[in-house]
């Protein structure tokens, strides 16, 4: 795969049941959950834009009617404006997203990100394209997607972004196999990578570095899909996927400049939310007023409510 073939084209999968946030995602799909005013697949979508995508590809799911209403509000208002000519209208909004083309796949049923990635192959077809997880959000200066794609110019191949992991956090990551050669963590430049375990136990991780919610795959990558589907017995993850792919194409880690939040996570997302709220000139005052104030206060014992069959 040359260099010369664009990346015009990003997934974001969005149908799973979104178990770690039971029960509010069983009625309203985590990627609507707010964080600093937005929806969190609002920023997976403004981060595509803002690095050059063209057309973005949303997984969705039989139980994600208030997600399509979501995204279709998009579309409407793009359209819109575009027919009246406003496009400076566009420019103002708080989200470039509505620039953006926004198709939307089903998958039927949530078998795994690998299971997710597959249903869009016939709206991808046989070009490279990125992969945003939008419960993985990251605070840039250069959006993380820009980041690889840049990468990508000079290395052509599949990418993955990565960061050092915590021991006890390997077993929420995909972690990786690296090439000897060098201290990734001073440099800029990508490392190779030989192989993805997913979610190991820190006795069984390749390395310390993870993968963080952000990919570069090429159109092979389908039928290496395919392949591991047939033996998985059950969810059909991404990372079994890759590891087939590295035995045969190049594919690069990135360490990526930005803070990542976990916010399919209930601490990631109190995180998320938290901490853009202090990025907020609007609420950074008042948040860190009461965070003090909160934390100055002596613990108090949880009150206890007896409630009585009797009368």
């Amino acid at each position: 795969m040359s260099s010369s073939t664009p990346i015009r084209k990003a997934v974001i999968p969005a149908a799973g049941l979104g178990t770690r946030m039971f029960p509010v995602s069983q009625v309203v799909p985590k990627e609507l959950l707010p964080v600093g005013g937005k929806p969190l697949i609002q920023y997976a979508i403004d981060e595509a834009i803002a690095s050059g995508i063209e057309e973005i590809v949303v997984v969705s799911g039989p139980r994600k009617s208030w997600l399509e209403t979501f995204l279709e509000s998009y579309r409407e208002l793009a359209v819109e404006r575009r027919a009246r000519g406003k496009q400076l209208e566009l420019e103002s909004l708080d989200s470039p997203s509505s620039l953006g083309q926004i198709t939307v796949v089903q998958q039927p049923v949530p078998l795994g990100l690998g299971d997710a990635v597959l249903c869009t192959q016939s709206v991808i077809g046989r070009e490279p394209f990125a992969v945003i997880l939008p419960d993985a959000v990251i605070d840039a200066p250069v959006p993380v997607l820009a980041q690889l794609m840049a990468a990508y110019e000079e290395y052509p191949g599949a990418f993955v972004a990565t960061k050092p992991v915590e021991p006890r956090d390997f077993a929420h990551f995909g972690m990786l196999s690296l090439k000897a050669g060098g201290d990734i963590r001073r440099t800029t430049a990508p490392f190779r990578v030989l192989s993805i375990v997913e979610k190991p136990q820190p006795k069984d991780a390749p390395s310390n570095f993870g993968v963080f919610g952000r990919y570069l795959l090429m159109p092979e990558i389908f039928a290496d899909l395919k392949r591991v589907a047939t033996t998985a017995g059950g969810e059909v993850q991404l990372s079994d996927a890759l590891a087939v792919y590295c035995e045969r194409d190049a594919m690069y880690a990135l360490l990526f400049n930005g803070k990542h939040y976990d916010a399919g996570d209930p601490f990631g997302y109190f995180q998320a939310v938290v901490e853009f709220a202090l990025k907020n000139a609007e609420t950074d005052t008042m948040i860190r007023e009461y965070l003090s104030g909160l934390l100055s206060q002596e613990p108090q014992q949880s009150a206890v409510v007896a409630i009585s069959d009797s009368g």
